[in-house]
């Protein structure tokens, strides 16, 4: 195994999309995940399951995985709520509710009469106009509006599709409001360090695995954490190649791709010719090919190659489930990475960590 993984003393897993799929039904186990997690709990590697999940609360949510085949205990699990509870009772606030059913007992210690502050989660059917428009107006009559969301992801997969996810609808109250949320899930920092403190380790001897390139590998990264991408749940190649450039490794590259000079020439280029917004892709994808291994972990490169702070995990040994392996680090401006390492493919959690 690689010599930033062998110095990992604990691992920070999501669930969905890397765990399971959820769904309607309960969702369905991704193949050789909860093998993964027996294996990593039978070596020295302490473990947190963080999760955003706002759709039920952590009791429930640990039913239905042990359901679902996995060994998991509601302490070995951080979530939103408990993180929002516990800021509501710090500040004396009182929230207005925006929520699913199923985690409304998470505030059930919570006073909620006459509220100065809106708490809004994934409320799936519960974002209807009407649930909307009352937070809005709790919102719009407080002098010092406060909105708390229990996490910001755009959407995730279930069982049967993509679905939009709480960060869609806290954007529409901020836009509304003139506010900026208090993100508690993932990918705030005070998220990350809380459940690096229940571990119990410093952010350099963890590793985060996710499938979301921004709330997961991003958020980790920030902390000062290792992090790695799963290619499974709501993966996108091309999504995560565009995020990556923007909340990932810009920090990194502002010498090779300044944002805002970015955007402007985004923008010329909408009115220019074919050829000239074509030369303008080719421009940003090459800025992001060239930018040097990030210092905090592994990041997912246009050419589907997983760069860790020590070089590119190797394909052909990820593959065979043998011990991982490290080619040499690319330096900025040198020849691309071999065939071998373009063709990494991490297919999910099992794989990975199959030879613990």
């Amino acid at each position: 195994m690689a010599a930033w993984a062998r110095a990992a003393r604990a691992l920070l897993l999501d669930v969905s999309g890397v765990l399971y799929d959820s769904g309607g039904d309960g969702g369905v186990p991704i193949a050789g995940s909860a093998e993964a997690v027996r294996k990593i709990k039978a070596s020295s590697l302490k473990l947190r399951f963080c999760t955003n999940e706002t759709q039920a609360t952590r009791e429930k949510f640990v039913k239905k995985l042990q359901g679902l085949g996995f060994d998991i205990s509601v302490d070995e699990v951080t979530a939103p709520a408990p993180a929002a509870c516990r800021v509501l009772k710090e500040r004396n606030l009182r929230p207005h509710l925006l929520v699913h059913n199923d985690v409304v007992p998470e505030f059930a210690e919570i006073d909620k009469a006459n509220p100065n502050c809106v708490v809004i989660g994934d409320a799936a059917d519960n974002f209807s106009y009407a649930n909307l428009n009352e937070a809005f107006r709790v919102l719009i009559g407080l002098e010092n509006p406060v909105l708390i969301s229990l996490g910001r992801g755009r959407y995730y997969k279930e069982t049967d599709g993509l679905k939009l996810d709480v960060g869609a609808y806290m954007k529409a109250l901020e836009y509304a409001c003139d506010i900026q949320a208090e993100v508690v899930g993932k990918p705030a920092k005070m998220f990350f360090e809380s459940a690096l403190a229940e571990l119990g380790v410093q952010p350099q001897q963890a590793i985060m695995i996710g499938d979301d390139i921004v709330n997961d590998v991003g958020g980790a990264q920030q902390c000062g954490m290792r992090a790695l991408q799963v290619r499974t749940g709501k993966y996108s190649r091309c999504k995560s190649e565009d995020n990556l450039l923007r909340s990932v490794l810009l920090p990194w590259c502002e010498r090779d791709w300044n944002p805002a000079r970015g955007m402007q020439r985004r923008r010329a280029a909408e009115r220019r010719p074919l050829g000239a917004a074509r030369s303008l892709r080719r421009e940003k994808r090459d800025a992001l090919a060239s930018c040097a291994s990030d210092t905090h972990g592994a990041t997912r490169l246009p050419n589907g190659a997983l760069r860790s702070g020590h070089g590119l995990l190797d394909p052909r040994q990820v593959s065979k489930g043998e011990k991982l392996e490290l080619t040499a680090a690319q330096s900025p401006g040198r020849s691309p990475p071999t065939r071998a390492a373009r063709d990494v493919e991490i297919v999910g959690i099992a794989r990975f960590w199959g030879r613990l």
